[in-house]
């Protein structure tokens, strides 16, 4: 049996396990990582990130990577295009929930709860942010999904990617730009009715409470200064 890695809040983690969610897979475990931040962890895993899915000891890092092997080997139901085309239109909305929003808002999560905010950072991330939600109002479907009429891998990027722009954008002072884009802010309303995205979405919360919660107990701070005093003797 497989294992992901994973944690509630990664956005990351978040798009393979809604893919496994709608593709109804039921022989990978999830599992939070044990040493995850820690140099074992780095060690273990190079990269230092999750997801990582471990085959009998094979671990495989990134989600783009996992999310293309797991379409290999459970093609039913399929989550790419009927067509050439179709495929290239959803990987391209995947690109954007993966690259253009989950990936500025993860450089940018920190300054939500810097001591001394840099304004330049946050300007020049939420800047891309803001100008990436206009870009996708343009590309994404009407019928309450991102392409296709169905979810596919494009879902399982956009749902977590717009989690963070409607719960960490605005705690750096950028206002939500999702309601201002219409179609986006339809497709929004529509997929959190979806059960795999509501059952990722359920799990992103919980992960963003508790997250809260360590950073007003001072908890998180501890887990950071730990890490880096571990990562320095290392």
């Amino acid at each position: 049996m497989m294992k992901l890695y994973s944690g509630d809040l990664s956005p990351y983690s978040a798009r393979v396990r809604m893919q496994i969610y709608a593709k109804g897979i039921t022989d990978i475990t999830l599992e939070r990582p044990a040493h995850f931040g820690m140099p074992k962890f780095r060690d273990d895993h190079p990269i230092g990130r999750i997801p990582v899915l471990d085959i009998d000891g094979d671990m495989m890092p990134e989600s783009e990577v996992i999310a293309e092997f797991l379409e290999q080997i459970y093609p039913e139901p399929s989550m790419l295009g009927t067509t050439p085309r179709e495929t290239a239109h959803i990987r391209t909305i995947a690109r954007i929930g993966d690259i253009y929003l989950m990936n500025n808002m993860f450089m940018l999560s920190p300054q939500s709860r810097a001591a001394t905010r840099n304004q330049g950072i946050v300007d020049l991330l939420g800047g891309q942010v803001v100008r990436n939600i206009k870009a996708l109002d343009k590309l994404i479907g009407s019928d309450g999904f991102a392409c296709g009429g169905r979810v596919t891998m494009a879902d399982c990027a956009l749902v977590p990617g717009l989690f963070l722009v409607e719960n960490v954008l605005p705690s750096v002072g950028v206002d939500d730009p999702i309601p201002a884009n219409a179609n986006v802010a339809a497709y929004w309303r529509a997929i959190q009715k979806n059960q795999h995205a509501a059952k990722t979405l359920t799990e992103l919360h919980r992960g963003l409470e508790e997250r809260r919660e360590m950073i007003r107990s001072g908890a998180f701070d501890k887990m950071m200064a730990a890490a880096a005093a571990a990562h320095a003797a290392a």
